[in-house]
């Protein structure tokens, strides 16, 4: 749900970054998770596996929306019910559950579970989060527990958020290789637990990931001239699902016409969506 800001970091010029102490970096180490980007995917599971044409909606915020015909939920692993998402189930939706993968957030009932030398740089915007340290064994740990939740509350899969730490002022050196590798055993992680997992705004390392995942997400794509790195997962026949947040999207009919045409012909599934994503606009392209 970061992207937009990540991008902004790209286009100075930010490829990689190196830790800035800020006054909220950690003295101390994390124990290494010590997992290898050279692990096999799991695959052949019976997980959830959407269409590369599937409809969905996106709330994270606010009572959710149930009345749209579309086929996947996406909604909060944490402030969603077992109940409502079997509700859900009951009227033919698939429900993908929120959480992030690659910062702490101040609110999350397991936020005491974190050490603090897991704990990062804030994130620029984002009141109460802070990134982690994706190698961390704890936080790897933590995420398993998460992927728990997700099966005890019945989710048919996971969108894990904030995969792209290397990209950002995190405060920790992280490579993209140590990236690929968290990634990689994150989405074995989920689909060892029957669930379906979608990566989550990480276009540049597209290429390494898509046989670990089902689908994608993304956010802006459209806004920032980046779609076309989604190509290897529609080449693989698995969907882009990409949210657009610009006014302009929202205030003029031709430009809005235009962008849904082209996400159209690219086979990437646009909805225009608030960016607080609590359901006070949505406009569908397809």
């Amino acid at each position: 749900m970061k992207y937009y800001l990540t991008t902004v970091f790209l286009l100075f010029g930010f490829l990689s970054v190196a830790c800035k102490n800020n006054g909220s970096c950690p003295d101390g180490k994390s124990a290494s998770a010590n997992y290898s980007k050279n692990v096999s995917a799991v695959t052949g599971g019976g997980w959830y596996k959407p269409a590369k044409t599937v409809t969905w909606q996106w709330q994270l915020s606010g009572t959710v929306n149930t009345a749209y015909a579309v086929e996947i939920y996406d909604i909060d692993l944490f402030d969603t019910t077992s109940g409502e998402i079997a509700a859900l189930q009951g009227a033919g939706k698939k429900v993908i559950c929120y959480f992030s993968a690659g910062s702490y957030e101040n609110w999350r009932s397991d936020k005491s579970d974190f050490d603090k030398t897991d704990l990062g740089n804030p994130l620029d915007g984002w009141d109460g989060e802070k990134w982690l340290d994706i190698r961390s064994k704890n936080v790897f740990n933590i995420m398993k527990a998460r992927l728990d939740l997700a099966v005890q509350k019945g989710c048919d899969g996971v969108e894990p958020d904030n995969v792209d730490v290397h990209t950002q002022d995190s405060c920790f050196n992280i490579s993209a290789s140590e990236m690929i590798a968290y990634n990689r055993n994150l989405a074995n992680a989920a689909h060892n637990r029957n669930l379906a997992v979608a990566l989550k705004n990480d276009p540049d390392q597209m290429s390494s990931l898509v046989d670990y995942y089902d689908f994608s997400i993304s956010e802006q794509c459209n806004e920032y001239s980046e779609c076309a790195s989604y190509q290897p997962m529609l080449d693989a026949n698995k969907p882009v699902l990409n949210a657009e947040y610009r006014s302009l999207y929202k205030t003029n009919g031709a430009a809005r016409t235009s962008m849904c045409n082209d996400s159209n012909a690219q086979g990437i599934r646009t909805l225009i969506l608030d960016i607080d994503l609590d359901d006070s606009y949505r406009f569908s392209c397809f």
